[in-house]
This record gives structure tokens, sequence and C-alpha cells, in this order.
């Protein structure tokens, strides 16, 4: 008897989950999306360091997508490398720049990000990430989102 109440609850929970799935998380904020765009998106490096490479996996950065989305970033480091998560800087580039770091830090490990239900309002978004490997080789990139929507 107490196995099929279980089996009961379980099914009760399970169909609960699949029919209010987790809350987005909001990554950019309809405010900060309307601030006025960087002038511009460059970036200085010093010298040729291998650094660990950055990686947009998901969204598609050419194909729009709907928000919540999945936003996933790999971290590649070299020679043996590791990359320190605490050094992860995460910039969303706006005129006066918006820092993400702190709504992603439960989301970054030493191999990326992994946000799986991020809000993101229409629009082209460029972020940038900044990490530094075992070595305190630095690694840059800027990303590109395409919001078509909800």
């Amino acid at each position: 008897m107490k196995s099929k109440g279980l089996a009961l609850l379980f099914g009760v929970l399970a169909a609960f989950a699949l029919a209010h799935p987790a809350a987005a998380v909001t990554l950019i904020s309809a405010q900060e999306a309307a601030l006025p765009a960087a002038s511009t998106a460059v970036f200085a490096t010093r010298g040729i360091s291998l650094g660990p490479r950055i990686e947009l996996v998901s969204p598609n950065s050419d194909a729009g997508t709907a928000s919540p989305l999945a936003f996933k970033v790999v971290f590649t480091p070299h020679n043996q490398t590791t990359v320190d998560p605490g050094s992860v800087k995460v910039t969303y580039l706006k005129e006066k720049p918006v820092d993400l770091t702190a709504r992603l830090k439960p989301y970054i490990t030493a191999q990326g990000i992994d946000m799986t239900n991020a809000d993101v309002p229409p629009g082209v978004h460029l972020i940038r990430v900044d990490v530094l490997d075992s070595e305190g080789k630095k690694g840059a990139a800027v990303l590109r989102l395409t919001v078509t929507g909800k």
C-alpha cells in the first residue's frame, strides 16, 4: 500500500513539474536593454598569449531565438591549465556597461556558463566575457545574442 501511495505522490509531483516549468531567471532586464548602446565593443589585448577560448554554444548567434532561452558558454583552456571560475566577469555592453556577473554566478563553472532558462528581452545584445586560467592568462570574447521575442 505504501508503494502505491509513493508512486501516486511521485506521479503528481512529476505532472506538476511538467505543467509548471522552472521560472525564467533574468539575464538582461527590459530597463537594461533600453539603455543607450555602447559606442564600441573593442577591447585591448597585449601581446600574444594563449588564454582560454570562450565560445557561445547556445543560443545560435546567427539565428534569432525566443526568450526564455538557454545561455550556454564553453571555456576551453590551453596547455593543461584550468579556468578559474572566480575570475569570470560578464558585462552587458552598453554606454554605461552593466555587470551581469552576480546574477550568473550560480551558473558559472570552470567549464563555462550554463543558464538553461534565461529571460532576455527582444533585440540584439552584446555580452563580453572575461576569464583567467590557472597561469593568469586572460581570455575574452564578445558574444552576440539575437532574441526575437517571448
